[in-house]
This record gives C-alpha cells, structure tokens and sequence, in this order.
C-alpha cells in the first residue's frame, strides 16, 4: 500500500525578527500572503495527498479564514504548535502517530519552493527514511571561540540547511522519543534530532535553490518579492484544445495585430464572445479614458457582462532620451503607463461584478534601465508594480490580476524597431497567447508571468 504524503506547513513564527507587528507568514508579496504562496505550491503537486499547517495558537481563526478565502481542497487539519519550533513538528507527528504516511515538514516562510525541489524530496523518500534539502557553501565558513577563529572546516564538505524535510513518520517519532528523554535536549532543525538520536538512519540530500530563501528580516522582504517578479510562474500547461469558454465574454485592447490579435483568435476559438479595440481598427486609444469608458460600456451593454480584459497595447521608440521628440514622450507615457491605468479603473465594476480576469503585458527589459529604452522600460516596470500593488487591493473584490513578460517576441512593432531577426531568436506570438489563455483560467493573482522560448525554460 502506498504511504501518503503528508505536507506539513509550519507556520508558528509571530515575526519578531522582521520588524512588523505582524506574523511574517501573513506579509504580502506579489499579490498574496506568504503562506499561501506557499501551500499553492503543495496545493499544486500531485505527489501531496494532504497538508497540515501547525499555527500559533492565537491565529488559527486567522489560518482558518485564509484556509476557506483559498478553496484549498488539500487542507485537511489546522493544528497548534508551541512556543518552540520543536514542538510544531511534535504536533503533527502526534496528529498521524498510527498512521502510515511520510511527513514533509516546510517553513511556512520559505514561499518559493520549486516543484523540482519538491518532487525529488518525494521520490528520495520511496527509498530512504530521512531527508534533507540543502544547498552548497559558496562562502568560507569559520567556526569561532570568543572574538577567535578556532578552526576553518572544508567548505566541500558544507552545506547551508533548507527546507522541505521529510521522514518517515515512525522514524521521526522514534527520534522525538529518545529526544524528550534527554534533559538537554535543544534543536531547531528536525534533521538534526534523527542524526542525534537516530545515528544510524541515512539522511539523504536534495540540493536547494537559492531561491528558496526564508523570510526571516525585513531586507528578505525585498529579494523575495524581486524573486518572485523574475520567477518563471507560466500555469500549469493544460491542453488548451480542451479548454472551452463558451458563455465568456473578452476585451482585447490592442486586437487588430501582433499579440493581441492572436489572443483574440484563441479566444474565439475556444467559444469566447471577443470585443477588439485599438487606435487603428476602430479609434480606440488606451491613453485616453474616454475611449476607454466607451469601449467598456459598449460591451457591458451589449453581453451584459464582461469576464476578461486584456490590454496589449504599447508604444516603443528605441532611441536616446536626448534625441525623442517630447510630444513622442508624453504619448508613449501615455500609451504605456495611463493606459494601464485607464483600462484598470473602467473595467474594475465590470470584473468587480464577474470576479473576472485582467492581464497587462510587461517586458524583460523592465528589470533595470537600459541605453535607448529609458522610456519604455520605466513604463513596464512601472506596470510590473502597479499590478502588484492593485492585485492585493482588489483581491478582496475576486478579481485576478496579472502581468504576462514575453521574452523578445516576432510582432510588428519590434520588426519596426529592429528590422530582421532570426526566428529561431525570438518567441511566436502564438506562443505568448496560449500563456496568457493558461494565466486567464488560473487563479493567479499579482504575479509577473515569464513567457519563454522552449530552450530557455527549465
């Protein structure tokens, strides 16, 4: 019979370390709290039949609201820690003492565990009892008596602990026993009770990543939320062929070419009603609320509803600052940016009313400034914060909203500002279309979704 795998969410801290008054799994950041990043991750993977999540006690109606908010249909227990670390696992090995099932004990507060990381500690344990996930030391590490070095251990040997751990439920109980017998007992790490008590039971090694950091000061607050705008958060690749959204209805701004109109395709293809607007199909500009207002209330009283709006729209002029003509500024400003803005604000009490799906389009070029894109990588940045920003106001409203950064991309506008380029450099816009469809059927919200060509994804 097969064990059951257990995932166990420790989520005891109260966030003394951060600096906030509050708990630090309850931080926001890229659009959710931490700890729901974190158990989406669980949530996601087959290989989890279950998760625990072990609270302070005086949060569990906090936990437990969250825990509903969600729909998670993989939360089956809430349990109460201690005051020790120790002791949060000791619950959930006390919860599912008797039973046959291997427990996968994570930091509530390490919200980037990949699937890679998690789906080899779930394989490692079909053969071992115990394990571990580390990554290797890239500093010297000293051990020090007083203000001294008193030895420098081999750094190949080394490696800086993560989590997830995972055991072996009677393997782990049977530690904590021996471990509660001992008067000096003190841990903070479960594997280390099994090499303690448990000498000889292997524990076997995953290798982390690095971005599977914990949260643990405030300056963690700021890698974490930069990790989670460059991570690769494309859904789940369903068979799009099966997908039907029929009795849906759809905006595309920016519809008549590139992008946008192969998205509006795939919609209609896929049962939606699709509304296009741009400047040179039908006059609309996303610059300017009006036409913005006009194309929403044509829509809205048209289907009476509307369930998705897409806005494709830009404006790049790849030149020096001192060179651009300052009416081209203000236009692109207004294009790339207000019309982010424009499009968010008319189409909040229609989404508002249809919990529906907004997507934006940024572009890799927004992580730092570069050499004749001063404006145009200012502007996606600046969509990259907005959409997280608005994503934790309107999350309360069950509206989603998101971000798509399509690697270099074949469309017109980019032909215009860089003439011919190799296909084989450069995604299809096909390819950034199904990854928008995936992101419109997701309950993602506040994420930046990297869009890349096959040979450059993991």
């Amino acid at each position: 019979m097969k064990r059951r795998n257990i995932a166990v969410v420790l989520a005891g801290g109260v966030g003394k370390r951060l600096g906030i008054s509050m708990p630090k799994q309850f931080f926001k950041v890229a659009g959710k709290m931490v700890i729901e990043h974190t158990i989406d991750v669980f949530e996601r993977n087959k290989g989890i039949d279950e998760v625990a999540i072990v609270s302070n006690p005086m949060l569990v109606s906090d936990i437990e609201t969250i825990v509903l908010k969600n729909g998670w249909t993989k939360v089956k227990r809430i349990l109460k820690g201690g005051s020790e670390r120790y002791e949060s696992s000791l619950s959930a090995i006390r919860a599912y003492e008797g039973e046959e099932v291997n427990l996968v004990f994570h930091d509530a507060v390490r919200p980037l565990l990949s699937q890679r990381i998690l789906n080899e500690v779930l394989e490692a344990l079909k053969t071992h009892d115990a394990i571990d996930v580390a990554m290797p030391s890239a500093d010297t590490i000293i051990e020090v008596e007083g203000s001294f070095i008193r030895s420098i251990p081999d750094r190949s040997r080394l490696r800086r602990g993560q989590t997830p751990q995972a055991f072996a439920i009677e393997v782990i109980g049977k530690a904590y026993e021996k471990a509660l017998c001992d008067a000096a007992f003190k841990t903070t790490d479960d594997c280390g009770v099994v090499k303690k008590y448990l000498p000889e039971v292997p524990i076997y090694v995953v290798t982390g990543e690095e971005s599977n950091m914990k949260l643990t000061y405030k300056e963690d607050t700021y890698m974490i939320d930069k990790l989670f705008q460059l991570k690769n958060t494309e859904p789940d690749r369903q068979d799009l062929s099966r997908l039907n959204l029929s009795g849906k209805v759809a905006i595309v701004f920016g519809g008549s070419y590139g992008i946008g109109a192969v998205t509006a395709q795939m919609l209609e293809e896929r049962g939606a009603k699709v509304y296009r607007f741009s400047r040179s199909g039908n006059g609309i500009d996303v610059g300017k609320r009006p036409d913005v207002a006009s194309a929403m209330r044509q829509v809205a009283d048209a289907e009476g509803r509307i369930d998705y709006v897409i806005n494709t729209a830009g404006l790049l002029n790849k030149e020096p600052l001192a060179a651009m003509n300052y009416e081209a500024i203000l236009y692109s400003v207004q294009t790339n940016y207000l019309g982010v803005v424009n499009v968010a604000l008319e189409a909040y009490p229609f989404l508002r009313e249809s919990k529906g799906r907004l997507v934006f389009f940024t572009s890799s070029s927004y992580t730092r400034g570069r050499a004749f894109y001063s404006i145009y990588s200012s502007t996606k940045a600046a969509i990259v914060n907005f959409v997280q920003a608005v994503a934790q106001e309107w999350e309360g409203e069950g509206i989603r909203i998101n971000c798509i950064n399509p690697e270099r991309t074949k469309t017109p506008m980019r032909t215009k500002n860089f003439g011919i380029e190799p296909d084989d450099t450069l995604l299809t816009p096909e390819r950034v279309a199904e990854a928008t469809l995936r992101t419109l059927v997701s309950d993602y919200t506040g994420q930046v979704i990297d869009v890349r060509r096959p040979s450059h994804e993991a």
